[in-house]
């Protein structure tokens, strides 16, 4: 994983501590994480990750953080 290049989310500006980056790897495989803990990576498919996305913009995440 640290052959990735980590992009940091534009909601994060600001917060150096507790950002969500994203990168893509060689195969194309979207890798997320926190940069508070970086040791932490998840791994999707793209097809999955473009899921989470649409649901995120519509608005269907929006009552997961209470």
């Amino acid at each position: 994983m640290s052959q990735l290049r980590w992009r940091k989310s534009s909601f994060s500006e600001g917060h150096t501590d507790t950002c969500v980056e994203l990168a893509t790897g060689p195969s194309g495989r979207p890798h997320l994480r926190e940069s508070d803990d970086p040791e932490v990576v998840i791994s999707t498919t793209p097809a999955a990750f473009r899921a989470f996305l649409r649901a995120a913009k519509a608005g269907e995440l929006d009552r997961l953080g209470g």
